[in-house]
């Protein structure tokens, strides 16, 4: 026997019937019946086989563990129950989703108007619009509307071809590439199609050879993939007899998948009673309503507003501010983007609005600031800062609205209103609510927004006076003081 080795006694818990005593007594000399010398190393690691399986069937046949399993199954089935019992009432207490209500293309961002397709960039016509997509992209356009593009002589019907793209603009080919790129940026291709458009009387008297060719002319550009179409001065043409044929090509039910084709109008010179009245009975998709012949205060404005949207759902609405009269023409641009933006309803730009350049200015000064600056002239930069400014204030507004759902389709509430101010709630089920206060005039203005289900205070979102009135601070709407000529865009979540 080694040194390192040494006996040791193991004893065993339960013997083998077999190896039991023949005899049934009890074992003689000194060791124990089961007991054994065995040699073990103390290097020799002893492993724990467990239980057998008959071992463990034996066991959990027993009446405790018969018992034990039953009140675990019976735990388990009662926790479950509860589980779902309040789910159920957490569900049946919980304040319904407002459904979302049905959004075409043209109210998902702004659309921009192109009348002069040839002052629009440098290289001219159809190719100069194709040119300056990625850039509209970025403004989150949604839809351009362009022209008249079609040939027609001045006050010559005869000469009047709907389906014929004026040769200085370009050709078929460059609508359709055009249209083939504009599509796979997510933006709409609008035609204007104002028959007699540089003459006197834009529909030739409203003959019906006119409505004959504007029908076809729908088809056959619908066909192409144009997806909406303008009649200016629309009360000259919906008057007339085939004007349900018209309606009928241009709103035909859509392939699933396929946008809608927009059928839009537009006229001057009406008050909100005509408007609303001819919304009706012409039945357009989306109607143009230039704010500067409705109104000439903040109160107008507000009526004008209140009872626009109350008359008709906001998807058919489109807010323009041009020509710029009465009081739009005190309003500084940012504040006329922040009006637009946040109506509810279709905002409608035009080429310069988006950097606010002023009637008769050229176009280039938009293109300008996406190059390197030549300018040495102080005065010259600050002009291009000044603009490359608004431009930026106009793409934080068009993302907010495509964001944020009480913008973009949310409920309506006038605010407050005076000659010179104006302000509204806009709020949509459980989403962050918004509030827009305008303030057009020469002094500073204390507003008190009465509603009974406003907060005491709101954070600013985006203002025009980032010293005074800092992005992400709070303000009191008790007492709320803006600046001469200021504006600014606060927001408050769902309180529940």
């Amino acid at each position: 026997m080694s040194k390192g080795m040494e006996l040791k006694e193991v004893e065993l818990n339960e013997l083998d019937q077999e190896k039991q005593p023949m005899t049934g007594g009890t074992p003689t000399g000194t060791e124990k019946n089961g007991c054994v010398k065995v040699k073990v190393s103390e290097d020799t690691e002893v492993k724990f086989t467990g239980l057998s399986k008959e071992e463990l069937m034996r066991v959990a046949g027993t009446t405790g563990w018969v018992r034990i399993r039953w009140l675990l199954l019976v735990l388990f089935w009662l926790g479950w129950m509860g589980m779902l019992a309040g789910a159920v009432v957490i569900i049946v207490q919980a304040p319904r989703c407002k459904p979302i209500p049905d959004m075409q293309w043209w109210n998902e961002g702004p659309l921009y108007r192109i009348s002069d397709l040839n002052g629009f960039s440098e290289e001219k016509g159809l190719k100069g619009v194709e040119e300056k997509l990625d850039s509209l992209s970025q403004l989150k356009v949604k839809g351009l509307i362009l022209g008249p593009v079609h040939t027609v002589q001045v006050d010559k019907l005869p000469t009047l071809d709907f389906m014929t793209i004026t040769g200085e603009l370009g050709k078929e080919k460059d609508l359709d590439s055009l249209l083939e790129k504009a599509h796979k940026k997510g933006i709409s291709i609008v035609l204007d199609l104002t028959p007699n458009y540089n003459g006197q009387q834009p529909w030739f008297n409203g003959e019906d050879v006119i409505a004959e060719k504007l029908r076809d002319a729908c088809a056959y550009w619908r066909h192409k993939g144009v997806e909406g179409f303008l009649l200016s001065k629309l009360p000259d043409i919906a008057s007339i007899r085939n004007w349900q044929s018209i309606r009928d090509v241009v709103q035909a039910n859509t392939t699933e998948g396929t946008k809608k084709t927009a059928l839009m109008g537009s006229a001057i010179h009406q008050d909100v009673d005509d408007t609303s009245t001819f919304l009706n009975k012409s039945e357009v998709d989306l109607f143009l309503i230039g704010l500067s012949n409705l109104t000439h205060s903040g109160m107008d404005l507000a009526q004008a507003v209140k009872r626009m949207y109350s008359s008709h759902p906001q998807t058919s609405l489109g807010w323009s501010l041009t020509p710029i009269l009465s009081m739009f023409a005190a309003m500084p641009i940012r504040l006329r983007h922040m009006l637009l933006f946040t109506l509810p309803g279709t905002p409608v730009f035009t080429s310069g609005e988006v950097v606010g350049l002023q009637d008769g200015e050229s176009l280039d000064a938009i293109w300008d600031l996406e190059s390197p600056l030549k300018e040495t002239n102080e005065t010259a930069k600050t002009v291009r800062a000044e603009r490359g400014d608004v431009r930026s204030f106009f793409k934080t507004l068009s993302d907010l609205r495509g964001k944020e759902r009480a913008l973009l389709h949310g409920d309506y509430t006038p605010l407050y209103n005076s000659t010179s101010s104006f302000a509204f709630l806009r709020l949509w089920d459980q989403s962050e609510r918004f509030i827009t206060v305008l303030n057009w005039d020469q002094s500073p203005v204390t507003m008190k927004l009465a509603n009974i289900d406003l907060p005491s205070e709101a954070r600013i979102r985006l203002s025009t006076d980032a010293e005074k009135l800092a992005v992400d601070s709070m303000v009191p709407l008790e007492q709320l003081e803006l600046g001469p000529k200021q504006a600014v865009l606060l927001s408050y979540p769902y309180a529940g």
